[in-house]
C-alpha cells in the first residue's frame, strides 16, 4: 500500500481533524443544552411540557441523522432558511444527540430520591431552581458514563457531515482518495484519526467517573 500518500497529504488530513474537532465540540455543547432542557420538560409536573419533551425525543430518535442533516441543508432553503456546511453539521449533531442526552439525564433525574426535590421546594426554591441547584448536578454526576458514550457516538457520527461537502476527516480522506486512488491507506489513516479522538475521550470519561466516585464516597 502507498503509505507515502498520508505523509504527502498530512496538512490536509490535519485540517480535516480540526474541522471534526470543531463540529464535534460545538455539536456536543448544543446537545448538552438541548438535553438539559428536554430532560427537565420530561419530568415536569406540567402535562403539556411533558408532551412537548416526549414528542421531541421520540421524533428525533426515530429519524436517521443523515435525513436530519439533509433536511437542514437542502430542505430548509426551500423556505428561505440557509446554513453553512459547518453550522448544518453542528445543528444536525446537536439536535440529534440532544434527544439521547435528554433520555440519559431523565433517567438520572428519576434516580434521585423524590424527597430531595420536595425538600428543596419546601425550603423556598422554585421548581426550576430546585432542578438547577439540587437535582441536575446529582443527575449529571450519576450519568457520566452514558453521557460519555453519547460523546463518543457524536464524534463518530460527525463523519456524516462529509455528505454535505464539509471537509472533516472523512470528507478530506474521500477527497485525497479520489485524487490518488490510494483508498486503503487513506481510509486507514482516517480511522486512526478518529481513534485519536475517541480513545482519549473514553479515558477522560473513565477518569472523571473515578474522581467523582472518590469525591462523593
Amino acid at each position: 500500500m502507498r503509505w507515502s500518500v498520508l505523509v504527502d497529504n498530512f496538512d490536509l488530513l490535519l485540517q480535516g481533524l480540526l474541522i471534526t474537532i470543531q463540529v464535534s465540540a460545538l455539536g456536543l455543547l448544543l446537545a448538552l443544552a438541548i438535553g438539559v432542557v428536554v430532560a427537565v420538560l420530561r419530568v415536569t409536573p406540567n402535562r403539556l411540557a411533558r408532551l412537548v419533551g416526549a414528542s421531541y425525543v421520540e421524533f428525533v430518535r426515530n429519524v436517521p441523522l443523515l435525513v436530519l442533516i439533509f433536511f437542514i441543508y437542502t430542505g430548509l432553503p426551500d423556505v428561505g432558511i440557509r446554513f453553512s456546511e459547518l453550522v448544518t453539521g453542528v445543528l444536525g449533531l446537536g439536535i440529534y444527540t440532544g434527544a439521547f442526552v435528554a433520555e440519559v439525564l431523565r433517567s438520572g433525574i428519576q434516580g434521585i430520591p423524590r424527597g430531595q426535590l420536595e425538600a428543596a421546594l419546601a425550603s423556598g426554591l422554585s421548581y426550576l431552581q430546585a432542578m438547577r441547584l439540587v437535582i441536575l448536578p446529582q443527575a449529571i454526576r450519576n450519568t457520566i458514563p452514558p453521557l460519555g458514550n453519547q460523546t463518543i457516538n457524536l464524534i463518530k457520527n460527525s463523519s456524516l457531515v462529509s455528505t454535505i461537502s464539509l471537509l472533516d476527516i472523512l470528507g478530506t480522506a474521500n477527497l485525497i482518495s479520489s485524487r490518488t486512488f490510494a483508498y486503503a491507506p487513506v481510509l486507514l489513516g482516517a480511522a486512526a484519526l478518529y481513534l485519536s479522538l475517541t480513545i482519549p475521550a473514553a479515558f477522560m470519561v473513565n477518569g472523571l467517573e473515578r474522581r467523582m466516585r472518590a469525591a462523593y464516597r
